[in-house]
């Protein structure tokens, strides 16, 4: 079967965003394990709009033109600000999706990028139906967060950037990565780039396990949601086509309880003044927590993949 994104695709994903994005740092920090290599952190929270979400909203916008009624899609909160910053910067109308879950702190990202944000009802699911009616009727763009070629292309291209910088610094190549996972689009396209050259691991909330499932039952099914972590991992069913490239390419799914992601928000904090939101500090909290072990020499990679945390509640979970 012809793979549906490949490392051709997402080079030359990389080549026409790369005026529009950041080329994020990466950190090398020791490990949470005892005698374990140092692990390699990709700082993608420093992403425009704060999360990797970027790549694939400025792929969708350069790929595919917006019709007048501009461009839509529905979102927690990460890939809605990403589609609102990247239709400004190319002059495009966008309205967003969000649920009643989605943090204040992301919607007025979303407002104050020049979108309109619409509440369109109690979960993720609940604003992707009313995302697809408002396509339907008013002839608009969908740009979905994560079940399109489009999308997994852009979000691969955090992996080619970390491999070649890891080679350019003159840095050990890395045996296996963690990914957080919510729809499945961000760990769908690094494990496309990887393409079984690099161990990819999975992580995602014990409340919100949409890949494991899928993988348990041979195929995508609904979960139920409930995790710290929803606004940016609470899908209520992977992608089928994110499913296909990762029943392929990723090796096992990782779940982490929510205490365990908040204290590794903590631990990103005091150890490096990381400020992650919950999903974005998912895939860190498998190492730290032991919810996922390497092998005694693994050379691993953990990418930090989102930064908008409201910043009250985080300012109450470091005390």
């Amino acid at each position: 079967m012809k793979a549906p994104v490949t490392p051709a695709h997402i080079r030359a994903a990389h080549a026409l965003i790369e005026p529009q994005i950041r080329r994020t740092p990466i950190l090398e920090t020791s490990s949470p394990i005892a005698g374990a290599p140092p692990v390699s952190l990709k700082l993608e929270y420093l992403q425009h709009s704060g999360s990797f979400k970027a790549r694939g909203a400025f792929h969708n916008l350069l790929t595919r033109p917006a019709p007048p009624a501009g461009c839509a899609a529905a979102s927690g909160g990460n890939h809605g600000a990403a589609v609102a910053y990247a239709a400004g910067k190319l002059g495009v109308r966008a309205r967003i999706f969000v649920p009643e879950i989605a943090s204040a702190a992301k919607v007025a990202k979303i407002r104050a990028y020049g979108a309109e944000a619409v509440i369109g009802g109690a979960s993720y699911a609940d604003a992707q139906e009313s995302c697809d009616a408002y396509v339907a009727e008013a002839g608009a763009l969908l740009i979905h967060p994560y079940e399109a070629p489009e999308t997994i292309a852009g979000a691969g291209t955090v992996a080619l950037e970390w491999e070649e910088d890891l080679r350019r610094l003159g840095l050990h190549g890395l045996d296996t990565v963690l990914v957080a996972v919510g729809g499945g689009g961000l760990i769908s396209g690094v494990a496309a780039w990887f393409a079984g050259r690099v161990r990819v691991v999975g992580v995602e909330p014990e409340g919100s396990r949409a890949l494991h499932a899928a993988l348990e039952a041979g195929g995508p099914v609904d979960v139920p949601v409930g995790s710290i972590a929803a606004d940016s991992l609470g899908a209520r069913r992977v992608g089928g086509l994110n499913f296909d490239i990762c029943r392929r390419f990723v090796s096992e799914v990782a779940l982490v309880p929510d205490e365990a992601i908040v204290a590794a928000q903590r631990r990103l904090w005091t150890e490096a003044s990381i400020v992650a939101e919950p999903g974005g500090a998912a895939a860190f909290a498998a190492l730290a927590s032991g919810a996922w072990r390497p092998a005694k020499a693994e050379r691993v990679g953990v990418l930090v993949c989102g930064a908008n945390a409201d910043l009250a509640s985080f300012a109450q979970l470091l005390q």
